[in-house]
């Protein structure tokens, strides 16, 4: 039997080698090319990469955060997004892992692992595209939305609950607004509404200059990746650091309140932190108040 911790460090690996392809995926979509056609090349002399110029992370050490043909020097968003999504792909794996030792649904979690690896890939590319560009790609976003929305439309979470009345069906249980069997269906689609309606408000009311229509299109997908109340954490975790950051750059001269700051990657970060612990939040903060 394989052991866990061999597991988990292909699942990080896995998730550094997607980190790498995300990479590509930003600087083509910057280039208006197709990401999954064309070899890899450098962007400053345009030599095409050889396979020991695109492992990931390693290659970088290797040549010291340079060109190996033209010695420019290579961004170190490269293997940072690497490590990152390998860290973040190693912690749903964890999250997801402790919910089968639980509800020995092994192949429900599966298909959920694969989901939530495909939502968090989209959720990478967007926070980097949108802090280097102030812009959320249509490209990437639309997909994304148009897959979660089928995926909740007939999740197995869903199914189990249409025709089981047993257990199992609790095992699913996410937030009960009283609907019956819907009712998690519905708590993504109440999250939406949440998300999306708070976000057009102030995007109307300010004219586009508080929060672009991006923001507003990510919400879309937020709501259904997350659900509600999950939703609500999100937002607020969101708009928190965005704060904190917001006056850290101004109390460090390097932003003023004319300033802009792109919000993608805070509603992402919030995002992250709902999906993998979103309910330990919620119920912090409930023990709190009662």
């Amino acid at each position: 039997m394989i052991s866990q911790n061999l597991i988990e460090v292909f699942v990080f690996l896995l998730g550094v080698c997607i980190g790498s392809f995300l990479n590509c995926a930003v600087y083509r979509l910057e280039q208006e090319n197709s990401f999954l056609k064309g070899r890899s090349y450098c962007p400053n002399c345009r030599h095409n990469l050889n396979w020991l110029d695109l492992v990931p992370v390693f290659s970088f050490l290797f040549l010291r955060g340079k060109c190996r043909y033209c010695k420019e020097k290579i961004s170190r968003q490269y293997p940072v997004v690497e490590i990152s999504t390998g860290i973040i792909f190693l912690l749903i794996f964890n999250f997801l892992n402790n919910t089968a030792n639980l509800a020995g649904a092994k192949f429900v979690v599966y298909l959920n692992l694969a989901f939530l690896f495909y939502v968090a890939s989209v959720l990478v590319i967007i926070f980097i595209y949108d802090f280097k560009h102030y812009l959320i790609p249509d490209k990437v976003l639309f997909p994304a939305i148009i897959i979660t929305f089928i995926y909740r439309l007939f999740d197995s979470g869903n199914l189990i609950r249409l025709f089981h009345s047993s257990e199992k069906a609790a095992l699913f249980e996410i937030w009960d607004l009283g609907f019956g069997i819907f009712a998690p269906l519905l708590n993504y689609f109440y999250a939406v509404a949440i998300g999306f309606g708070f976000f057009l408000f102030i995007f109307l009311i300010s004219k586009g200059r508080w929060m672009g229509f991006g923001d507003v299109k990510l919400a879309i997908l937020m709501g259904l990746v997350l659900g509600f109340p999950s939703i609500l954490v999100a937002l607020f975790l969101a708009f928190f650091f965005g704060a904190i950051i917001g006056v850290g750059l101004m109390a460090f001269n390097k932003k003023d309140l004319k300033s802009e700051i792109p919000f993608g990657p805070f509603l992402i970060f919030g995002t992250f932190a709902a999906m993998l612990w979103g309910g330990q939040l919620i119920q912090w903060y409930l023990n709190l108040i009662i």
